[in-house]
């Protein structure tokens, strides 16, 4: 059998992590996988990019021609918007392959038109990364239309111009007349695709994301620390920004706000932050902030993770919570809301702790009660055995193997 997955990037965002991380997986179970991208961050095994400078230069060129349609869109949803209008070299060479499975992953920045997508030929499995298949032009959206269809009476108030929401959405119905198998890496997202307008009749499977549990494993505390620099003896909480600080959907102002409530009940603690997070958001407190960048190898992520008490992740919402099971693999606690995907990730009192969405008091009570646990042994230990119980590679790439076997099986 013969995977051919098609994804943006092979390790620039979270998606594109998954997407690799998948394909490395079936690798490693004996699974004829190759991978195609318009963006080859980094070199990888059976993992193909561009080749030239004008195939190259038309990937940087083909989303910046749809630039200027975007500005007949005034909305105040500030996540990203992919109207996937142009037509690509992907649907030929697609078609001509001798692959068995096209499975799909976050195809947009014009890699895959939703023309393209609709004359695809052969047996399609699409595993969701965020909302973007079956709302309109939006990746996360912020009101209900993907529920019952987008119409000129139901627009939101936040936006004006041209329904670019409505547009996209029409194309997509208009171009996906068969129905695709679906994947999306956490219960609720496959709850929001069988509520769907779009999909709602479409066959799905829940499969999380996956991870090599024999690289992502705990490191021994101290060491951890004296590696990094970190003092010992103290909690230490731990942040990943990822250049979202300000998103709505990340929540960092509900973290803010969860450190304010911990100062006032006087727990004493240091804060580690990785990613973008902005010095100046968190200089108003008074207990030590350690800055981390951008760390790119999992060498360091590791050794970050296994130096913290817990990690926190204040979002509002996450298509599955990839940093969740990488803490875990690790052995770290994680402190979140009860929401979305995280529920599928973090077991609460068990693995960590799932607060009431969005209890700023009760995610400071889950930090604290993380915190001075005195069960923090058994936590580990547990988020440890649940993040190889259900992330690991041999147990996702299983579960993909039967899905190919079951959709070749329908279409032979």
């Amino acid at each position: 059998m013969k995977i051919s997955h098609f994804s943006y990037a092979n390790n620039q965002g979270g998606a594109a992590r998954a997407a690799i991380r998948i394909h490395q997986a079936l690798l490693a179970s004996d699974i004829d996988s190759k991978m195609f991208v318009n963006k080859l961050d980094i070199q990888s095994s059976n993992v193909f990019g561009p080749s030239g400078a004008l195939e190259k230069g038309a990937v940087l060129i083909r989303p910046k021609v749809v630039d200027s349609l975007m500005k007949v869109l005034r909305t105040g949803n500030s996540a990203k918007h992919s109207p996937a209008l142009i037509p690509s070299r992907w649907l030929k060479f697609i078609n001509n392959s001798d692959a068995d499975i096209i499975h799909l992953h976050w195809i947009n920045n014009e890699m895959l038109s939703i023309s393209d997508i609709g004359k695809i030929k052969k047996p399609v499995v699409w595993t969701f990364h965020d909302m973007w298949p079956f709302c309109g032009a939006e990746h996360l959206s912020q009101d209900h239309r993907w529920k019952t269809g987008y119409r000129n009476l139901n627009r939101s108030d936040y936006e004006r111009g041209l329904d670019l929401n409505r547009w996209v959405f029409n194309r997509k119905l208009r171009c996906w007349k068969t129905p695709m198998q679906i994947v999306t890496p956490s219960h609720w997202l496959s709850s929001c695709v069988s509520s769907s307008y779009l999909m709602k009749t479409w066959p799905i499977e829940t499969i999380p994301n996956c991870l090599d549990t024999e690289v992502w494993k705990p490191i021994n505390k101290q060491t951890s620390r004296n590696a990094l620099g970190l003092p010992q003896g103290v909690p230490i909480l731990l942040f990943g920004s990822y250049g979202s600080n300000h998103s709505f959907n990340k929540g960092f102002d509900l973290l803010i706000k969860a450190i304010e409530t911990l100062q006032n009940r006087s727990l004493d603690f240091h804060l580690a932050v990785f990613g973008d997070a902005s010095q100046s958001d968190l200089s108003r407190f008074d207990f030590p902030v350690h800055y981390f960048g951008h760390l790119h190898d999992d060498i360091s992520l590791r050794v970050l993770y296994s130096a913290a008490d817990a990690l926190i992740i204040p979002s509002r919402q996450e298509a599955f919570g990839q940093v969740a099971s990488e803490a875990q693999a690790c052995g770290t606690s994680v402190v979140a809301f009860a929401t979305t995907g995280l529920n599928d990730v973090v077991e609460h009192k068990k693995t960590g702790y799932l607060a009431e969405p969005f209890n700023i008091n009760d995610l400071a009570e889950g930090i604290k009660w993380v915190v001075k646990s005195d069960r923090q042994e058994n936590l580990s230990r547990e988020a440890r055995v649940r993040a190889s119980k259900f992330f690991s590679n041999e147990v996702v790439a299983s579960e993909y193997k039967k899905l190919y076997e079951k959709v070749c099986g329908y279409n032979s």
